[in-house]
């Protein structure tokens, strides 16, 4: 999901929540006759918890280059319209578009991500979604983190939850009671067993996108099994770690591994690169957003 820049024919892509607060105030009342002093006294009052909106009004969303729809649409580009988090094609039906409405998603959806962004770029993305204070903040981050050019590159554990812990930090400062919902990152070895069914998705990863997962894509020897066991160890930590720190937070719901688990198929990856996914590839993400957001438990 690194944006290349440069074109080549050859590149026939690159890549591959309003929210209830109530305060009850309780006081003893004067006595029934009213004589003698009053007998107010004040109590102290619980704020309850707030509850999660299953229809927030405005929407931001942060991540990398499948939240900018990245070659949904055409070679090499960014297509915002077919974003599974604000998009407005109806074809996708994004998160968005379910909850706010065409002309909602127009006036209050706001998409923030950067394609080739890793979780280390979230913070700033984050910063700068809040001055537009929305009720939700939508989160697809760390693919990036493991495809690296090789195993030894991909993001450390432990530096990736600082990084995504700083972010959620950075949004609690701000916005106290904005929602946020957190996808798992995509299973990238399934990624790999899908497209490599294609030989010219199997040419195009050849220009450099995931090498710790695509790279060698018909390699069976024990060096490739290992490196790609690898880099699926990496996302499973990554996902374990967003459902820990989105799990502290009351306001916070995972996709309980649901975009990890999906079943994709080719018709599902982008026919540019066959690595981001098509627009019914971003269908199927805001289909798991929007029941996830919609649910009446987490």
């Amino acid at each position: 999901m690194r944006k290349r820049r440069h074109r080549t024919r050859a590149a026939h892509a690159v890549v591959a929540a309003a929210v209830l607060t109530t305060a009850g105030c309780y006081a003893v009342g004067d006595d029934a006759s009213g004589a003698g002093t009053a007998g107010r006294a004040s109590r102290p009052t619980a704020t309850p918890s707030p509850e999660w909106n299953p229809r927030p009004r405005s929407i931001a969303a942060v991540g990398d280059s499948i939240t900018r729809g990245f070659d949904a649409c055409m070679v090499l580009t960014d297509c915002l319209e077919a974003s599974w988090a604000t998009g407005t094609d109806p074809e996708v039906n994004s998160l968005a578009l379910r909850l706010l409405g065409e002309k909602g998603t127009a006036e209050r959806s706001w998409n923030y991500a950067e394609t080739g962004s890793r979780m280390a770029d979230l913070n700033d993305q984050m910063a700068r979604a809040v001055r537009r204070k929305p009720e939700l903040v939508a989160v697809m981050a760390g693919a990036n983190d493991a495809c690296r050019e090789s195993t030894a590159a991909m993001t450390p554990v432990a530096d990736f939850r600082a990084q995504f812990q700083a972010a959620m930090n950075t949004l609690r400062r701000a916005l106290p009671t904005t929602q946020v919902y957190v996808a798992s990152v995509p299973n990238l070895k399934r990624l790999w067993s899908e497209g490599r069914t294609n030989p010219l998705g199997k040419q195009i990863w050849k220009l450099g996108l995931c090498p710790s997962m695509l790279g060698d894509a018909d390699a069976l020897d024990a060096a490739a099994v290992k490196r790609r066991d690898t880099v699926q160890e990496r996302v499973r930590a990554y996902n374990a770690v967003l459902e820990e720190v989105c799990a502290k937070d009351r306001l916070c719901r995972f996709d309980g591994n649901a975009v990890f688990n999906y079943q994709f198929s080719t018709r599902q990856l982008s026919r540019w690169d066959w690595f981001h996914p098509s627009r019914d590839g971003q269908a199927r993400l805001a289909e798991i957003a929007y029941r996830t957001v919609t649910a009446k438990n987490p």
